[in-house]
């Protein structure tokens, strides 16, 4: 997976990751119309299939919705590094399929523009600008299995059929 950087700093809320205001349409295609809206206006009509966001620490705090991991993944991005991650957030990401990566180093090394590539297996990122490599956490197989089948109900479902 390789990507540009949209970098923000600590403490992104859920509430400004997709407001509130517009949870009334939970549509993935809608709520990726206001991804990030009220943090970077422009992020929706910049932001990239495979695109990376790059956050702080305690990325996804806030309100436990789980709106804000299918924002972000309906607008395109393909995983979030962070120096951390709320607790909730983080496995509402999972559950919901979309991949994030804790790595303090990566977080504060990654500029925004940068080009970054993520061997999740593995844990490598890459900043292709840079050619700096920081190793995170690779998710342990069950999580792998989880973000394979795109959530953790297809997960199941596909474990009940074997």
């Amino acid at each position: 997976m390789a990507g540009n950087v949209f970098k923000y700093g600590d403490n992104v809320d859920t509430d400004v990751i997709i407001p509130a205001r517009y949870l009334n349409n939970p549509a993935p295609e809608a709520l990726a119309k206001h991804c990030m809206e009220d943090l970077d206006a422009a992020f929706a009509g910049a932001v990239r299939p495979g695109d990376v966001v790059v956050g702080g620490w305690n990325f996804g705090c806030g309100s436990s919705r789980e709106h804000a991991p299918i924002a972000l993944r309906a607008a395109g991005v393909s995983c979030v590094i962070a120096a951390s991650f709320a607790r909730i957030f983080y496995r509402n990401a999972i559950n919901m399929g979309f991949p994030i990566l804790e790595c303090p180093e990566a977080a504060a090394a990654i500029r925004s523009g940068d080009a970054v590539s993520v061997d999740f297996a593995s844990g490598v990122i890459t900043d292709e600008t840079t050619g700096e490599t920081f190793r995170a956490a690779a998710f342990p197989p069950f999580v792998q299995a989880i973000l394979e089948n795109g959530g953790l109900l297809p997960y199941l479902r596909a474990r009940r059929k074997d």
